[in-house]
């Protein structure tokens, strides 16, 4: 199946009207990023609680004349639009996809995109019927830095990958205390499912390798959620992985990846991005890196046709299996083995 293929036919427009569910603290970097689209207008605003419209109209002023809702459903029929950004708690991404695709509208979703394979399953099935634009919010796919790394490892500059490490490590336990993100009803899951998110899809995003066999370990650390997660990781072509969550660093954020392949080298961390190729080491300046836009941005500019989805419901649908596959492994404390996607889509 073509999974790019429901973003063919899109009718360009000369605006588009998009309506945010979810007006917690990412929503402020969301509109941040919308009020700096041309083609984009803010129509309405959703949340269950007015306080966080109030703390939203703080930081983008500029929307406070779109109408705010309580109740997203009343939002999605009464309000006219084209779009909606759903900025929600997990698990309630799913129902909300599906009821905005009932409607017409394209969608882009916080990651996770869904809570689990099923779900995401679904999304991708229903986001090919629409014919709408269902996109997930995984930012890196539009930033220069990691949009390089992916396409040097497509262009062959370091062989074929053969072993893959990422690390990802912020001070996630204090800063989602007392939030959603630790209760399991509305997260679905801890640091992992959470910021680990768009750590499991770069992996795979960059490289295109296929989980084959997953074995992980994990700590709550007395949360009741994960919080730090060790993975390792068989790939279908050959490769392995270590990809370590971590949620109680004692600072800010470090991120890290390293690709190792037969014939070179690509490292991506705070000092920027290296590429070591047949021996040679080159520090890849900033001035060469791919042009970088907001996802809100990316969305906008599929919509009206002007580019491709740059992350489709099946890279969602791809960290969703992989997601699950951890879990179980931590688990059961053995080996899981992943099934071919493919089969089912």
């Amino acid at each position: 199946m073509n999974v790019n293929s429901f973003y063919r036919g899109c009718v360009a427009m000369e605006r588009v009207r998009v309506g945010v569910i979810g007006c917690g603290g990412i929503a402020i970097y969301h509109l941040s990023n919308l009020i700096r689209v041309p083609e984009a207008e803010v129509v309405a605003l959703a949340d269950v609680n007015p306080a966080s419209r109030d703390r939203v109209l703080r930081f983008i002023p500029v929307v406070k004349n779109a109408p705010f809702f309580k109740d997203y459903m009343r939002m999605l029929d009464e309000v006219e639009m084209d779009a909606v950004e759903i900025l929600t708690p997990h698990a309630l991404h799913h129902k909300q996809i599906i009821e905005s695709l009932e409607r017409g509208l394209h969608v882009l979703v916080e990651k996770p995109m869904v809570c689990n394979t099923e779900q995401a399953l679904d999304v991708v099935r229903r986001a090919e019927a629409s014919g709408k634009v269902v996109m997930v919010s995984y930012q890196r796919h539009l930033m220069g830095r990691f949009r390089l790394v992916k396409r040097l490892i497509a262009e062959g500059r370091i062989g074929r990958v053969r072993f893959i490490q990422a690390f990802l490590a912020q001070n996630w336990l204090e800063f989602s205390r007392g939030t959603w993100r630790q209760d399991p009803k509305l997260s679905c899951g801890g640091q992992l499912i959470d910021s680990g998110s768009h750590i499991l899809d770069f992996v795979l995003w960059a490289t295109g390798l296929t989980p084959e066999e997953v074995y992980a370990y994990s700590d709550n650390l007395g949360a009741p959620v994960d919080v730090n997660t060790a993975i390792a990781l068989k790939f279908k072509e050959g490769a392995e992985g270590c990809i370590s969550i971590i949620g109680d660093l004692p600072d800010d954020f470090i991120e890290s990846y390293i690709f190792l392949g037969d014939r070179g080298m690509i490292t991506l961390d705070e000092r920027g991005l290296r590429l070591i190729e047949r021996g040679k080491p080159y520090v890849l300046e900033a001035s060469r890196y791919p042009q970088t836009k907001s996802p809100d941005q990316g969305f906008v500019d599929t919509i009206l046709g002007r580019s491709e989805n740059p992350a489709p419901p099946m890279c969602g649908l791809r960290v969703a299996q992989l997601t699950d596959a951890i879990y179980k492994a931590i688990s059961e404390g053995s080996p899981v083995k992943l099934k071919n996607l493919e089969a089912y889509v």
